[in-house]
């Protein structure tokens, strides 16, 4: 009877551990996913402070009407327009009479009213809007 009751206690000790072992695997579990919830919760209350960026808006200045005078006028008329709409219609002007390199696309090619303007043959598209400015009040 002796070892009856003997394994009855092995197995109740033995079933103690793992009932131990279980609710320490739990508790560890518990604890991980309480820190995981506080790192989510803090994530999320970053991104609630976060707010959205409002669409982009022009720049008054260059959306201040400006009177193009000399070679300018001569190419896209006289009156007043934002300095982005004088550069659109210029890009206009040059695509139409199809005076953009076909090589090297960044250059464009002066015909005779852009020769005037440009003060050269060929000029860089980058430098256009600096050499625009000299016509426009």
């Amino acid at each position: 009877m002796a070892t009856k009751k003997a394994k009855k206690a092995v197995k109740k000790a033995a079933a103690k551990k793992t009932v131990k072992k279980a609710v320490a695997k739990k508790a560890v579990k518990k604890a991980a996913a309480k820190k995981t919830v506080k790192k989510a919760a803090k994530k999320a209350a970053v991104k609630k402070v976060a707010k959205k960026k409002a669409a982009r808006k022009p720049n008054p200045a260059f959306m201040a009407p400006k009177t193009p005078s000399g070679p300018l006028a001569a190419i896209i008329g006289s009156t007043a327009r934002p300095r982005t709409q004088v550069t659109s219609d210029i890009w206009a002007y040059i695509k139409k009479n199809k005076l953009q390199d076909a090589v090297n696309r960044r250059m464009i090619n002066a015909d005779e009213k852009l020769k005037e303007l440009f003060g050269k043959a060929k000029a860089d598209m980058f430098e256009l809007t600096k050499m625009v400015n000299k016509y426009l009040k």
